[in-house]
């Protein structure tokens, strides 16, 4: 490995070394003014290639790196300046040259001034040309963003620009599916792009910007090639591999100005996972979230059951078709459509061992081997439907409707064998599960959005949500050995008092929970200057949910045994009212954006078990402050103060025990109070087009008082929990230093380092000799991480990514070590073929203990596509070294889990793709 890094370094160094001069200057106008974020190019005479570009600096400054004793044309383009050419011939010594452009330029639609420009710029809008960046082997938009300066494509396939998270996804100026940026980038195929727009302090409604706060929010539009924007394009594929391995996936877009069509359907299973749960959740169908700007946060914890990622299967298949149509009916009038459906089975095979502590110690007092064998099924349909009005400048009106189902099983077998130390006595023991969990929720969201701009100076925005979901899981654990069975606990609540005393146990649990949420929020904004903005907002929070639960014994002659306990039970009714009034002022004073502001809340909760109700009702001033220092166009410093009241739902406020796994059983509290939430943010960002550097870092600190925790008594791995406030302080502070830049055209490197270091109080109860005992501790975490990267841009050379990641996280006096350094290869040659290799290498090690886990994966592609030919050739193999198992470790104050899961087996694919 070391060998190849070494040969890899000399060979970058190789193809890279040639005598090379500078050539450098100012741009200035007829009165010898700099002309900032103008555009030049060197173009070879000889081959007509692009060697060279740059964009000038606020002082008009640019360097270029070019060729000795060449010749060149330098062209020039900024906005209202006429166009200019200038012949260079370089000898062997640098450059200097100042160059004067004319006035009268004229501005064309779009950017057509500067069509061959790799970069340039409009107002708020950069456009990269991206056939400058493309280098042969890209087969998606997201190949092509990966060679872009200041994109970044994250592991969970978002994009970020400029060290931000791109909020939406537009194709031709109509969003691609609910403008998603991971579908986009990961199914758009990168030969019908043409440009890609960053469209910076990005609004979707025109009368907001300036208003809101929305000057980090960045959306991306592509603009199509000639040719792709009024016929159907996009391509069919599909491929077997060993092992009855295969792949079906055809890819269909259709744009005209009115109409847009997008079809994505990816039938395998050989792991390729289209759209994820967390995806799911992500496209939630809402354009804007202000409602959630309140102050408030109501969390509503859904009943979900995971699914495990396809990164640690034994097996695995994924069928996902989705349709995407978006329909202009007037100048006026946009209808978007959108449907997605997903069938997933997942297998997984893992191995684990569990440990758990004694109370205030590392010592292990219960130490558990399992094996478990877990298969799931998710079949899950989302659908939207938008309608967008623009009637005038001055009036605008939204209507979305969500709509989801899902239907979930998963059927668990493990074996479990542990030991437990009490008084110096082991205990040893073991037994077997099969637990069956069944689930069909449904979720409907639909969402009002009104914008009138009355006169220049006010603004009236109406916004309402309605939110409504059905929950029912279901779990039946059959355990073969009853762990509460001849049991001397004097607790009537404790289940061996509660269950038959049988040898077996097999419970049946069913659950209904309805949730139904409705937010309106009035805002009125008053422009008192240009550069003073007042805003009043009148909103209210109502929110309902019921919860029923109630558990059934099946015994041994199949005879029930219904649980009738209160304690076992739950009919829960919950209600939830928050009304508010915020005031706010945004006021600019030369390069600062203030925008204090406070919100007053009026809270009314009420719910009632056991004929017992219980009833909050209080007022809560929550002050909250934005601040910007904008050092230059692309360089800023953002702050952000606020005070969140932080309420749970239902599911924490049922006092009846609930069986969360077969060895726990939980309840929540239904005098639990609010959490208070106090954050301080900072930001800075940084990017410099002249030299292509990126620099995004940022830090927050974080208190919450009165945090809400989980109770929690261990007996060997069997727990009983239930929620309640503490009176203490949690406090967190984090933060990243991100660094990317581009230079002398072929090379790209990044870096980053993250930090955090949190102080979370838990409570923790141990039965000790016959009495129960708690104790509250406070718990510190340490984690940093550090990455970087170098990656290169040549034509005609291989091209090599290489990085390398290492993170340190001590946890209770106990310091663990993550290294992972990655190898890609891509060689684009002999106008066809296409190479592409990854390798990634992780070791994870305590350092405490000495003792370190290997996991290795590498995987392979050999593609072949002749020029001016409509199919495509690929050889693929996935996990080429054949690995069979991934270990995973966490730890917490309770104990460690070491677990070692089987992954998928190597599938060699052979693909034929046909490109429309």
């Amino acid at each position: 490995m070391k060998n190849f890094l070494l040969f890899v370094m000399l060979f970058l160094v190789s193809v890279s070394y040639s005598q090379n001069i500078r050539f450098e200057g100012l741009i200035l106008d007829n009165e010898k003014m700099p002309l900032e974020m103008a555009n030049v190019m060197a173009v070879n005479q000889a081959t007509k290639a692009m060697d060279a570009y740059a964009i000038t600096t606020d002082k008009g400054k640019f360097v270029l790196n070019l060729k000795a004793k060449t010749a060149y044309v330098i062209k020039l383009s900024y906005i209202g300046m006429q166009n200019k050419e200038v012949a260079v011939i370089t000898q062997a010594e640098n450059i200097i040259q100042n160059i004067i452009m004319d006035a009268g330029g004229i501005e064309l639609d779009g950017v057509e001034i500067v069509r061959e420009m790799p970069v340039s710029i409009k107002g708020d809008t950069i456009i990269y040309n991206a056939d400058s960046f493309k280098t042969g082997e890209e087969r998606k938009l997201e190949d092509v963003f990966k060679k872009l300066p200041g994109f970044e494509v994250m592991p969970d396939g978002q994009i970020q620009v400029e060290g931000k998270k791109v909020a939406k996804l537009f194709v031709n100026g109509k969003p691609f599916m609910e403008g998603d940026t991971k579908l986009g980038s990961k199914n758009i195929p990168s030969d019908a792009v043409d440009k890609i727009q960053v469209l910076r302090n990005f609004n979707e409604v025109s009368q907001m910007k300036g208003l809101e706060n929305n000057n980090d929010d960045i959306a991306l539009n592509i603009k199509l090639k000639k040719g792709k924007d009024k016929f159907w394009f996009g391509d069919v594929s599909g491929g077997l591999a060993n092992d009855k391995g295969y792949i079906i996936n055809p890819k269909m877009f259709y744009y005209s100005p009115k109409t847009s069509i997008n079809s994505i359907v990816n039938f395998n299973n050989i792991g390729e996972v289209s759209l994820t749960s967390a995806d799911f959740f992500r496209i939630t169908g809402g354009a804007r979230n202000t409602i959630g700007r309140s102050g408030t946060t109501l969390t509503l914890n859904r009943n979900f059951f995971g699914l495990s990622g396809v990164d640690n299967v034994a097996k695995a298949s994924d069928k996902f078709g989705t349709l995407n149509i978006n329909q202009s009916f007037s100048k006026k009038w946009n209808v978007t459509g959108f449907a997605a459906y997903s069938s997933t089975f997942n297998r997984t095979i893992t191995n684990s061992e569990r440990a758990i502590f004694q109370p205030n110690t590392t010592e292990i007092a219960t130490l558990e081997n399992r094996d478990n064998r877990t298969d799931s099924r998710n079949n899950a349909f989302i659908s939207k439907l938008g309608s967008k009005y623009k009637a005038n400048d001055n009036f605008q009106l939204d209507y979305d409707v969500f709509f989801r189902k899902n239907g979930q099983e998963e059927i668990d077998n493990s074996q479990t064998n542990f030991n437990s130390i009490n008084n110096g006595v082991v205990f040893n023991s073991s037994n077997s599960i099969i637990s069956f969990q069944k689930q069909d929720p449904v979720a409907f969201n639909q969402s009002l959005n009104l914008f009138y701009t009355q006169n220049p100076k006010s603004t009236w925005v109406v916004e309402m949500q309605h939110q409504y979901e059905d929950e029912d899981p279901f779990y039946n654990p059959q355990l073969a050995i009853n762990p509460y069975q001849n049991s001397t606990s004097s607790n009537p609540d404790d289940p061996s008092n509660i269950f038959v005393n049988e040898n077996a146990l097999n419970i049946q649990q069913s659950r209904f929970v309805k949730t139904n949420k409705i937010d309106v929020k009035i805002d009125y904004y008053y422009q008192v200057s240009n550069k003073s903005i007042f805003n009043v907002t009148l909103g209210n929070t109502n929110a309902f949910q019921s919860y029923n639960s109630s558990i059934l014994q099946i015994l041994q002659d199949n005879t029930v045994n219904p649980i009738e306990e209160d304690a076992y039970n739950n009919d829960v009714r919950y209600n939830f009212n928050d009304v508010f009034l915020g005031l706010h002022y945004k006021f600019i004073v030369g390069k600062f954006t203030f925008n204090p502001g406070f919100s007053v809340h009026q809270y009314n909760t009420d719910n009632t078990q056991f004929s017992t109700p219980f009833q909050l009702n209080f007022s809560r001033f929550l002050p909250d402050m934005f601040a910007r220092w904008d050092l230059k166009k692309s360089e800023n410093l953002t702050y952000n103060f606020d005070v969140k009241n932080g309420f749970n739902d239902v599911n924490s406020l049922v006092e009846g025990y609930i069986f969360t796994n077969f060895n726990s059983i939980a309840r929540g509290n239904s005098q639990l109070e609010n959490s208070l939430i106090t954050t301080h943010r900072l930001v800075y960002s940084k990017y410099n087009l002249y030299n292509f550097t990126t620099i995004f870092g940022n830090i927050a600190y974080t208190t919450t008082k009165n945090p809400v925790v989980n109770g929690i008594l261990f007996q060997s791995i069997y727990s009983t929990s239930d929620r309640l406030n503490l009176d203490a302080e949690n406090e967190t502070l984090n933060g990243n230093l991100f660094y990317s830049k581009s230079f002398k055209k072929y090379y790209k490197v990044t870096g980053g380092i993250t930090a955090s270091w949190n102080k979370n109080f838990v409570l923790n109860r141990r039965l000790i000799n016959g009495n129960t005992q708690e104790f509250i501790q406070g718990i510190e975490n340490v984690n940093h991480g550090y990455n970087l990267a170098l990656a290169t841009q040549f034509k005609k050379y291989p091209n090599i990514d290489l990085g390398y990641r290492i993170n340190f996280s001590e946890q209770a006096a106990t310091l663990f070590t993550t290294q992972s350094p990655t190898v890609k290869l891509n060689y684009y040659f002999l106008n066809g073929l296409n190479i592409n290799w990854d390798y990634s290498f992780n070791r994870f090690k305590n350092e405490t203990t000495s003792v370190a886990n290997d996991f290795k994966i590498m995987t392979a592609s050999l593609n072949y596509i002749k020029k001016d030919t409509k199919f495509e050739y690929r050889i693929q193999a996935n996990n080429l070294l054949n690995t069979r198992s991934r270990l995973n470790n966490t730890f917490n104050v309770n104990g460690y889990n070491a677990s070692e899961n089987v992954i998928l087996p190597r599938f060699v694919t052979f693909i034929l793709k046909y490109n429309i």
